[in-house]
């Protein structure tokens, strides 16, 4: 109610924008990120045209409603994010806005502006107060996306009360500091100030802007405006009608849209429909003086690959001393880098470490918005919103940090999921083999955390090989985000002539080294510890004990393979099995089928400051230890 004056200003004279093409690629963005005002987004939508019906919208939060309790990517037209959990819609913002400036910068030619968007977010003061939108906010103005523009509804009220009990900063200030641009606007009912701070917003040249609006929660309500009551709760029949009494409408009147609003939507879809088509035809200019970037960027808004893209994945030989995983993942990502311009990205602050560079590229500043090299910053949490942004932008992200810091980021990358968008995280340093970093720094219940999320892929390669398959398999998903775990340390590289070829990852789980004859034991293993599994399948085959080991690198591929392969791989006849993980054993019984877990070989604890060899030994992570478990659980099921 507070906001429906800088909504409608906003998206009457302001945004460009198609309400029967909603995803139009140079309309403006809009991000409510203060979700829990969804009312807001939708019945703007609906008076704009955007296919939100009055039905839909008299079934707010009900079942199968696109009008959900918080704005959901993908159910109402014209939502473009995801938003709810407070400062996640402002910091994917940011993401929107690096989009634009890198699209912009790659494709326009002289004469030839095919983008030039503008992203436009609303915030409220839990926006403000969520340490993810200072991260964001400060790197936005670090890179000066002028094209970035945050309203911050400032109305003072929270769930528990007015914001005094626990807000008192100065954001004006704040965002001085960040270099922003900052304007502020005491009513949100003047509509003329309103407009002026928005026109200099967009003439800005050189930072993101904020205005803050100052505004009354529940405007109009006798008793419920200003007050916590009117934050989460309907203000009841009485208030309702009360409330309309005080706007002029008629108190029996509901779900009331007069004949005016009706005509009013007609002439916004045919402004819509004319921008887009004067757009269209300056696209068809562009594609007829540069038919090369006009197919790239078709193949962006329609998220398909350049035709033989993966020619040059490298194939890597057999080594006993091999490859790191993040060694071995970078050379396939720069592989796949030299082919699609369009796939970009960094890291936390941890560049060098995570190897997660481009080669021969550029990195992406304010003086330079054509780089593929992102520097977040240490702001994980921000930097997971930011790639969720870029990649509904259709560019083809990944974000990058050390496993063990995938909880600062958590939030985002669940949102990830939520929203079924293909960004990809590269977590590496995956285990207790951080070695004297310590506890504090080695993953345990990480690997098991980001398996429990729906819609998500939780992959970690044994080898340099299986990395190099699976780099093609993330890059070809259209609708589903990845995490890719990968070792600090060194992974021997399989001989593939003696051993299973690495193509079997492409299921999630393989058959890696086998006996004659049904085996006696399963050893399974991912990562690292599938080299102990090997080495414990050759000590065993020595002793005339027949096993076989299942590199499964991908629990979730693996389930979605078909039954029968399931049995090929884990046939149920063979119920001794081992699992080996430097992790969390939490998880593994549903492949090792007992109730404890006394078949799985990781770690139910925390790990320890010492040298890597000196943990494994400790903690039993090797050969030996396998050898001897295996043993045991076949003595068991005998």
């Amino acid at each position: 109610m507070a906001l429906a004056p800088v909504a409608f200003v906003l998206w009457d004279s302001f945004m460009r924008h198609n309400p029967h093409n909603p995803h139009w690629p140079n309309r403006d963005r809009f991000v409510l990120s203060a979700g829990h005002a969804s009312m807001l987004l939708y019945s703007t939508l609906h008076i704009m045209g955007y296919g939100v019906t009055l039905d839909d919208i008299m079934r707010f939060r009900q079942l199968h409603s696109p009008c959900a309790g918080h704005p959901e990517y993908g159910l109402a037209p014209g939502v473009e994010t995801t938003t709810g959990p407070l400062g996640q819609g402002v910091a994917t913002s940011v993401g929107f806005a690096i989009a634009e400036r890198w699209l912009a910068n790659y494709f326009n030619r002289s004469g030839h502006g095919v983008i030039n968007y503008r992203t436009f977010a609303i915030a409220g003061d839990g926006c403000m107060m969520e340490g993810i939108s200072g991260e964001a906010a400060s790197l936005a103005g670090h890179l000066g996306l002028n094209k970035l523009i945050w309203i911050y509804d400032n109305n003072r009220i929270t769930i528990e009360g007015n914001t005094a009990l626990a807000f008192s900063e100065d954001v004006a200030a704040r965002f001085m500091a960040y270099h922003w641009n900052v304007q502020r606007v005491g009513d949100a009912n003047d509509l003329e100030m309103l407009k002026l701070a928005l026109r200099r917003a967009m003439n800005e040249t050189e930072r993101p802007s904020l205005i803050i609006v100052d505004s009354h929660i529940a405007y109009g309500a006798p008793t419920k405006q200003d007050t916590s009551g009117a934050h989460g709760a309907p203000l009841g029949d009485e208030e309702v009608r009360a409330t309309k009494v005080n706007y002029g409408w008629d108190p029996d009147k509901e779900f009331y849209i007069p004949d005016e609003v009706h005509r009013y939507r007609e002439q916004v879809i045919e402004n819509g429909r004319q921008a887009e088509e004067e757009w269209k035809n300056t696209f068809a200019l562009y594609a007829q003086a540069y038919p090369e970037l006009a197919e790239q960027f078709q193949l962006i808004q329609e998220r398909k690959m350049p035709e033989g893209w993966d020619c040059c994945l490298p194939e890597f030989p057999a080594d006993p001393k091999g490859l790191a995983g993040r060694e071995a993942s970078n050379k396939v990502l720069n592989a796949i880098a030299e082919h699609i311009p369009w796939f970009m990205g960094g890291a936390a602050d941890l560049g060098p470490s995570t190897k997660t560079y481009i080669q021969d590229a550029s990195s992406f500043d304010k003086e330079n918005f054509s780089g593929r090299n992102f520097h977040f910053g240490v702001r994980e949490h921000a930097m997971g919103a930011i790639v969720n942004g870029m990649a509904l932008s259709n560019l083809r992200p990944y974000a990058a940090t050390f496993l063990v810091f995938s909880d600062y980021m958590r939030p985002a990358v669940r949102l990830s999921a939520l929203m079924e968008q293909p960004v990809i995280y590269i977590f590496t340093h995956d285990s207790i083999s951080m070695g004297e970093d310590g506890p504090t720094h080695q993953p345990v219940e990480h690997l098991a955390s980001l398996r429990a999320l729906p819609n998500f892929d939780v992959i970690r390669p044994a080898d340099a090989n299986e990395i190099s398959v699976l780099w093609k398999y993330i890059m070809e998903l259209p609708d589903r985000p990845v995490a890719l775990i990968l070792t600090r340390q060194s992974l021997p590289t399989v001989d593939r002539t003696r051993y299973a070829s690495a193509e079997g990852a492409l299921k999630g789980a393989y058959v890696l080294a086998d006996s004659e004859g049904i085996p006696e034991v399963i050893l399974i293993g991912t990562g690292s510890e599938v080299q102990l599994c090997l080495g414990a399948h050759e000590q065993l085959m020595d002793e005339g004990i027949r096993s076989r080991v299942v590199s499964m690198p991908c629990w979730s591929l693996y389930e979605r393979q078909d039954p029968a392969y399931w049995e090929e791989v884990l046939p149920r006849a063979v119920r001794a099995r081992v699992a080996v993980e430097a992790g969390s054993t939490y998880g593994w019984r549903r492949y090792t089928g007992r109730h404890d877990d006394g078949s799985i070989l990781g770690l139910r604890d925390f790990g320890a400051s010492a040298p890597i060899k000196d943990l494994l030994v400790e903690f039993g992570l090797t050969v030996d230890g396998v050898v001897e478990m295996a043993k045991e659980t076949i003595a068991r099921h005998k």
